[in-house]
């Protein structure tokens, strides 16, 4: 039987939080215990020096992320989990595909646009002032990742959904240039119930932002962070929306159907603010304990995690040789024998 193939990856910046989780880490868990699906998980430590050049903040982030997959429940027997940089094809192939891809699409990509757009809302004389190579070809190294094991899907939110297109994009021009069809196009799978899980402060959750809660904080600190999610002046008794609250969002991020039906029941009868935020307290550090407690036992056997992740590069890179092989024949940097 012939798996369907999910790839996904996180960025190993700062500490994994709960709109990581949503957009990423549960659908990936998900994805990996289902027999007839072939997963690639990793991390994404290449991508992640694009934003931080602090050796020990990348190395203690990756180890955090990793036990953060693994408390989760990842089936390592069933998913290839690694770390990207050992995958030592994969830059090669992103610059096989930077050859091939045209400077013209990547001057349309969101994180470039923006850099460039607040650049020139500040009135300096530069419009590229701070953006780095690394920032302006982000989606080939992007393309690379997905294309090296020619996933068919692709766990993304919205905001990444360009990025598959242009990966997209980079395959097809690759396979006419060369005649054949070595790379699959891959298809970006948004999730239907969260795409973009709020923060503190009603904007999207991001480290970028300094408005996250990280997945495993302890109790008294989850609490705390919890209290501090901004709402609106409305009184106790006083029928809520909940579609515009950033509580309910998080909440029915993590509730089944019938609770995020009760909860929306309770804004309509005017739950107070403090209630919601003490009922969503309650819920997410039972939802969370028992994983919390795997990743705090993880973080203190920082060997067991470099077996799992050496053992996954092994497994990826038993596919990644032999293609990266093909590929090299067919652009013309095969051997002479």
């Amino acid at each position: 039987m012939n798996k369907t193939r999910v790839l996904t990856g996180i960025t190993t910046t700062g500490t994994p939080h709960l709109g990581n989780y949503v957009g990423a880490i549960r659908p990936a868990i998900e994805a990996s215990q289902d027999p007839s699906v072939q997963s690639f998980y990793f991390l994404a430590d290449l991508h992640a020096l694009i934003k931080a050049q602090d050796p020990k903040l990348i190395q203690q982030s990756r180890l955090e992320i990793a036990a953060t997959w693994l408390a989760l429940g990842l089936d390592t027997d069933n998913a290839i989990f690694y770390r990207q940089s050992d995958i030592h094809e994969i830059p090669e192939l992103q610059w096989l595909l930077s050859c091939v891809c045209a400077k013209g699409l990547m001057n349309r990509a969101h994180a470039y646009k923006a850099s460039v757009a607040e650049n020139e809302e500040s009135g300096g004389p530069d419009p590229d002032r701070g953006v780095t190579m690394g920032l302006y070809s982000y989606p080939v190294l992007m393309a690379a990742d997905i294309l090296m094991f020619n996933a068919n899907r692709v766990p993304v939110g919205r905001d990444q959904i360009q990025h598959i297109e242009m990966a997209r994009d980079m395959a097809g021009r690759f396979n006419h240039i060369y005649k054949k069809e070595f790379f699959t196009l891959p298809e970006a799978v948004v999730g239907e119930r969260v795409q973009v899980l709020n923060g503190l402060d009603g904007r999207k959750m991001s480290k970028s932002y300094g408005n996250t809660i990280p997945l495993f904080v302890a109790e008294k600190k989850l609490l705390k962070l919890v209290r501090k999610i901004k709402t609106n002046s409305l009184e106790p008794g006083e029928p809520k929306d909940p579609d515009s609250c950033t509580l309910f969002q998080i909440f029915s991020a993590f509730a089944n159907e019938a609770e995020a039906a009760e909860m929306r029941q309770r804004y309509a009868e005017g739950i107070g603010w403090g209630d919601a935020k003490n009922v969503l307290f309650e819920y997410l550090n039972e939802h969370l304990r028992e994983p919390r407690e795997k990743y705090t036992a993880l973080l203190e056997d920082p060997g067991h995690i470099e077996a799992v992740l050496k053992k996954g590069a092994e497994r990826a890179r038993e596919v990644a040789t032999p293609f990266m092989d093909e590929l090299r024949h067919a652009v013309g940097l095969g051997r002479f024998i």
